[in-house]
């Protein structure tokens, strides 16, 4: 799987955390793992004010094309948000945070697409 062949709700994703300046952004392509999802976006802000730029970047886009969050989880100064998109979950963490829950690891067997030209 590479970045043409990505839905475009999870482009607009990418690309929403990507105008925030996210790192690291990552998708998980969970549809052949029996998993309750059939997608992760992981991405990495270095401060709570970042997470919530990303978070509120990422839904006023997808809003922008009538998708929106079936549930968020995260309160301003947390260190992970979630957006739960049904099909895919957006997962916003600080880096300290990503590395320990480490969901890359966790979901070691999803095929992975790390998007090109992101900051590290």
């Amino acid at each position: 799987m590479n970045w043409e062949t990505l839905r475009p709700d999870i482009r607009w994703a990418v690309e929403a955390a990507q105008d925030k300046k996210a790192r690291n952004v990552t998708v998980l392509d969970l549809s052949n793992l029996a998993a309750f999802s059939q997608y992760f976006l992981l991405c990495s802000g270095t401060s709570s004010p970042q997470l919530e730029a990303i978070t509120d970047a990422i839904e006023e886009r997808l809003r922008q094309h009538g998708i929106r969050p079936q549930h968020r989880e995260g309160r301003p100064g947390a260190e992970w948000v979630l957006l739960d998109y049904f099909d895919f979950l957006v997962h916003i963490f600080t880096p300290a945070t990503r590395t320990f829950y480490d969901l890359e690891r966790l979901w070691g067997d999803a095929k992975q697409v790390e998007i090109a030209g992101q900051s590290r």
